[in-house]
């Protein structure tokens, strides 16, 4: 692309930042589609963040700034209004400056996960979802489904306050929601979620009893270094309709593009013009 005065940066944020995918994915749509835009990733040590944020905030020509880990909780504090998904989760990973100067905030690791969902035909709508991992991205795929519209939302994780924390707040923002902790039995409920990294390394024990899944249910998977993990493996043998890792990071872009007040596009435009893409693979 070529780079001039117009040039719009948004800079990724995040300490180390050497395995970031994101400029394979944004940058050859930005170029394919005319848009004068570039993602460029910035490796930031937390001692610096928040002055280089305020600094970067102070720029004409940033169009908005991504945030990856660890930086994701610190970035709640700069904020003058943050998303029900941030207020939820404590962790924002988009940020932008309004013409009035106030600084916004969002998180699209939940709704990346629930666009996907959606396109790969799940029912989340008066469905029972559980949620395995109360950890930031369990907390916001947990936050995107109650805004999807879920009946009822089962939370566990080993640590058990975190669950009830998690619930706590979810609460407060969705008080006719039917929630329940400290079990991860999937039997009974048509969404389930791995929210945790069991499933990265193939020692890993499973994150829940997949003799208890049946067929139909729509199991889901946020671990992205192996695509189709030893649960994944597991649910689609007995029946059950799978989602990678992979696809929740392509369903968020189009999010934060919609966020940043750019052109938006679809996960498989996107994949399609991935300098790296990260298929998922059978």
């Amino acid at each position: 692309m070529h780079i001039n005065g117009h040039t719009e940066i948004l800079p990724l944020l995040g300490y180390p930042i050497q395995g970031v995918k994101a400029p394979s994915i944004y940058n050859p749509y930005f170029a394919a589609s005319g848009i004068n835009a570039l993602l460029v990733p910035m490796g930031c040590p937390p001692a610096e963040f928040a002055a280089l944020m305020r600094s970067l905030l102070a720029l004409q020509n940033l169009r908005g700034v991504l945030i990856t880990m660890p930086h994701k909780v610190a970035t709640v504090a700069l904020l003058d209004e943050a998303s029900i998904a941030v207020q939820v989760a404590g962790a924002c990973n988009a940020v932008r400056r309004r013409a009035d100067g106030r600084v916004i905030g969002d998180l699209f690791d939940g709704d990346g996960f629930v666009r996907a969902a959606l396109r790969l035909g799940a029912r989340l709508q008066g469905n029972s979802a559980l949620v395995v991992g109360c950890g930031g991205v369990g907390c916001a795929i947990a936050a995107a489904l109650a805004g999807a519209g879920v009946a009822r939302l089962a939370l566990f994780d080993p640590r058990s306050e975190q669950a009830e924390a998690l619930a706590q707040r979810l609460l407060t923002h969705f008080p006719h929601l039917d929630i329940v902790t400290g079990n991860k039995d999937p039997l009974g409920h048509g969404i389930v979620v791995n929210a945790t990294p069991l499933g990265m390394d193939p020692q890993d024990p499973l994150p829940l009893d997949v003799d208890r899944l049946v067929p139909g249910t729509f199991v889901g998977e946020v671990v992205m270094k192996t695509t189709l993990t030893p649960l994944l493996r597991a649910a689609r043998a007995r029946g059950c309709t799978i989602q990678f890792g992979a696809d929740m990071l392509y369903e968020q872009i189009p999010a934060y593009l919609e966020f940043f007040g750019l052109p938006t596009t679809d996960g498989d435009r996107l994949r399609n013009l991935a300098d790296e893409p990260a298929e998922p693979v059978a």
